[in-house]
């Protein structure tokens, strides 16, 4: 990763906002500029010098990680330590701050530390703008842990079983993960079945895998620190012709997203394209949330892909396309890919079937 160049390019973006300093909180934008994985920390940047603190627990790792920035361990809390060295450098007037990252607490804090000899400001959210556009580097990783997650579904596929319960089967799936290498999971597994399933965020329970019904399979690993996404609807027993149609539609709605995905084309229109799908099919007002989101660093980023959004698509940008149908008390279909937007469509990262799976 050129930390570097990241450096480079955030200061020249700080630098249209007027700030001396920015305080960096939020430890996936500290990963991104300089690589630090710890769970305790905060960046300082300047137009001359970058520090990192954090504390003793950390002392080997953030040396060996953090290459572009003076490493500091305290023994203070990260960010009063990052407070107390801004107050002794009388330059530095004008301190930029992570509006969406900092307590009210941790900002009271911090400007009674530098007593009144500097002014905290609001900064601009440049790093997660930066964190829009993956490089290539960013990209090999995403798609390495997206394809370990695709090696994944067979063996999920193995487990589905009448009678076995979600949490075991998300447990097996998780046991797999590791085994195959993955650091962790990128968010607690959705296993949803039977009327579950019309539930969109219905994680693993102790609830048993029924005779007859779809089971939604959302799940993703992180791998070199990068997340993976997809989900998998798959249908055990003979499925009625209700529940065909249904799946068939939301297969359609989510391939209709995918060719709109390409440069210069708002999310907005990606989102409404799997909509005006659904609602042909008079299944748009089943579909509850948005169409997708960013992924990277974390599982959910910039941008969502939802009504109303503006952002353009750019090369290089990853995104979900996600959409769904959940008909409550009844039963859900989602099917979800991770893509990455080319400089002609989009190349998805979690190659599967989606042809509707029986079990």
């Amino acid at each position: 990763m050129d930390y570097e160049s990241r450096f480079n390019l955030a200061w020249q973006l700080l630098e249209a906002n007027r700030v001396d300093a920015l305080v960096v909180t939020h430890l996936p934008n500290i990963q991104y500029l300089c690589g630090f994985t710890g769970s305790a920390g905060a960046l300082v940047m300047t137009s001359g010098r970058d520090v990192l603190f954090t504390d003793g627990r950390y002392t080997q790792q953030a040396r060996a990680e953090v290459r572009v920035a003076r490493v500091e361990i305290v023994r203070t809390s990260a960010l009063a330590a990052a407070g107390q060295w801004l107050a002794k450098h009388a330059s530095l007037r004008r301190i930029g701050f992570e509006a969406a990252h900092l307590t009210i607490a941790e900002r009271n804090a911090l400007t009674m530390t530098l007593r009144r000899r500097a002014r905290l400001k609001e900064a601009a959210p440049v790093i997660e703008r930066m964190r829009l556009i993956k490089d290539s580097d960013e990209i090999a990783r995403i798609r390495a842990a997206c394809h370990l997650g695709v090696g994944l579904f067979g063996h999920l596929l193995e487990v589905i079983r009448p009678g076995v319960s979600e949490s075991q089967v998300a447990g097996e799936l998780e046991f797999s993960a590791r085994k195959a290498g993955a650091e962790q999971m990128a968010f607690p597994t959705i296993i949803a079945s039977g009327s579950r399933s019309a539930l969109p965020h219905g994680r693993a329970s102790a609830v048993a895998i029924p005779a007859r019904g779809f089971v939604v399979c959302d799940f993703g690993v992180i791998l070199a620190g990068y997340c993976s996404d997809m989900t998998r609807t798959v249908h055990v027993g003979r499925p009625q012709k209700e529940a065909r149609r249904v799946y068939e539609a939301v297969r359609e709605a989510q391939q209709a997203a995918l060719d709109a995905v390409r440069p210069g084309v708002t999310v907005g229109e990606v989102d409404r394209s799997a909509r005006k799908l659904l609602r042909k099919r008079s299944l748009a007002r089943f579909f509850t949330h948005s169409t997708g989101h960013g992924v990277g660093l974390e599982i959910h980023e910039a941008p969502r892909i939802a009504v109303g959004q503006t952002e353009l698509l750019r090369p290089g940008m990853v995104i979900t396309i996600e959409p769904g149908v959940y008909l409550p008390g009844r039963w859900g279909v989602r099917i979800e890919d991770a893509v990455v937007v080319t400089e002609r469509g989009c190349d998805i990262l979690t190659p599967c079937q989606k042809d509707l799976i029986t079990l």
